[in-house]
Order: C-alpha cells, then sequence, then structure tokens
C-alpha cells in the first residue's frame, strides 16, 4: 500500500483545515487507516483512527470534539476534517494503514501500522 497525504498549510487559530490521503493498492477498504502527528522536538502521536468498514471510530482526547476522520473506500481515501485549530495543533500529519486494526482495543500505538505516507504539515497561527 502507497498512501499519499495532502492538504496541509498555515491557518489562523480557529480555523479549519482538511487533510486527504490517498491510497495505492486493492486491498485498501480491509485496512484500518489512522493519522498521526509529530511536532518538532516530539514524538509521534495518535489523532485519530477509523476501522475499514467506518464502525470504529477513535480520538485522541486533545483533537475529540474538534476533528472528524472518516474514509470513502470506493476512492481509496481517507480524511481528516480539522476544526477549531490551535496553535498545539501545529505538526506533520501522517496517514497510516494497519492490518491488525482493532483488537480490542484502539489502534494508537505507531507499531500497530504497516504502512506510511509521507506526511503534510500543518501550520496553525495564533
Amino acid at each position: 500500500v502507497q498512501l499519499q497525504a495532502c492538504g496541509g498549510g498555515l491557518v489562523q487559530a480557529g480555523g479549519s483545515l482538511r487533510l486527504s490521503c490517498a491510497a495505492s493498492g486493492r486491498t485498501f477498504s480491509s485496512y484500518t487507516m489512522g493519522w498521526f502527528r509529530q511536532a518538532p522536538g516530539k514524538e509521534r502521536e495518535f489523532v485519530a483512527a477509523i476501522s475499514w468498514g467506518g464502525s470504529e471510530i477513535d480520538y485522541s482526547d486533545s483533537v475529540k470534539g474538534r476533528f472528524a476522520i472518516s474514509r470513502d473506500n470506493g476512492k481509496n481515501s481517507v480524511y481528516l476534517q480539522m476544526n477549531s485549530l490551535k496553535p498545539e495543533d501545529t505538526a506533520v500529519y501522517y496517514c497510516a494503514s494497519s492490518e491488525i486494526g482493532w483488537r480490542g482495543y484502539s489502534p494508537i500505538s505507531p507499531d500497530e501500522y504497516d504502512y506510511w505516507g509521507q506526511g503534510t504539515l500543518v501550520t496553525v497561527s495564533s
């Protein structure tokens, strides 16, 4: 699976952005998809995940209520709608795919993901 993320940019605090991640490969619909982010000097952290059919979704506490993950298996794409952005949301955002997915708990560790996109930079100014 090859992943290509886009949609990042510079936005003022309180604004919105929509990230997209396009996947190649015929088995996209069988993968759990996730979004992670990494700010300068910090470790990569979980943002959101969605199961192959969209029935299971999870968010980190820091974005819950502001971000929404969705997917369109017909377009081999996953999206992250980001609203009410804050300066602390500034980071490189990565999409990733997981074959393991949910195993009784949300796949929030980067180690549970097999393929990664190249990242797209989101900068939120105050």
